[in-house]
């Protein structure tokens, strides 16, 4: 993998690539509204969240990513973040030329490290956001170690993973940071993204954010999101399919 990765970095074998925006918001519900300007009356897109609803022993309340973000009502400024990142620009043609030569290791070995590396841009742009663009955690001094560990404050959740399941918020990113036309990244029909070796997702500031997982949701929940999103419970029940508690 060492020999991979300094010809990768010497040879310039693949391209990376970023686009993150941060932008005023406020949630509505367990909808996010995300604004053109710090006047707040022009709408940018929709975050469309899902709430936990499990029954928890010890008091907890049932989370949803919109609570990390202040209410409408309370008139507060906040804001949130989204990015993509890609590392698997020329990648494919790359794998080709090793699958042409029968070089099937080199060929496997080059998408695993396309995908470590999407990983490891996407946590490198996390903190230059958190320290610099974004500036909210300007003073944070992380060993490395304390940085694997998430010690940092914040969070970059993704759509279709367990705090937001549905891959197809992806959309809303894509549409917002116009990604296909500024950094070449594709979204698909089934909101794939190519080239695979990228990451896409949510910067959230709030002192308290942390992962957590929606967990099985109910046809209620379920019929509600569909309402919000505009769109058929059938269609909504596809996409969260894995999720749901009930057979549609």
């Amino acid at each position: 993998q060492g020999e991979l990765l300094d010809q990768i970095v010497s040879e310039n074998l693949i391209t990376a690539r970023a686009i993150f925006g941060i932008f005023p918001a406020n949630s509505i519900g367990d909808d996010i509204e995300i604004f053109t300007d710090d006047n707040r009356d022009k709408l940018l897109g929709v975050v469309h969240t899902l709430r936990q609803q499990s029954a928890k022993s010890n008091q907890r309340p049932n989370m949803a990513l919109a609570d990390f973000i202040a209410p409408k009502t309370t008139e507060l400024k906040d804001y949130i973040g989204m990015f993509v990142v890609t590392t698997g620009l020329g990648l494919d043609k790359l794998v080709q030329e090793y699958e042409s030569q029968h070089d099937d290791y080199r060929a496997i070995m080059m998408k695993a490290l396309a995908d470590r590396l999407a990983e490891a841009f996407a946590e490198k742009l996390h903190e230059l956001v958190r320290k610099d663009y974004w500036g909210y955690a300007g003073d944070e001094h992380l060993t490395n170690e304390e940085l694997i560990s998430e010690k940092y404050r914040g969070i970059r959740p993704a759509p279709g993973y367990p705090a937001c399941p549905d891959h197809s918020e992806k959309s809303t990113i894509f549409n917002i940071l116009n990604v296909q036309e500024n950094i070449e990244v594709i979204l698909t029909e089934n909101f794939a993204m190519y080239p695979a070796a990228s990451v896409s997702g949510y910067y959230f500031s709030h002192p308290q954010s942390h992962y957590f997982g929606v967990g099985k949701v109910g046809r209620d929940q379920v019929k509600e999101y569909a309402r919000r999103k505009g769109i058929d419970r059938s269609i909504a029940e596809r996409w969260l399919a894995p999720s749901l508690d009930y057979e549609p």
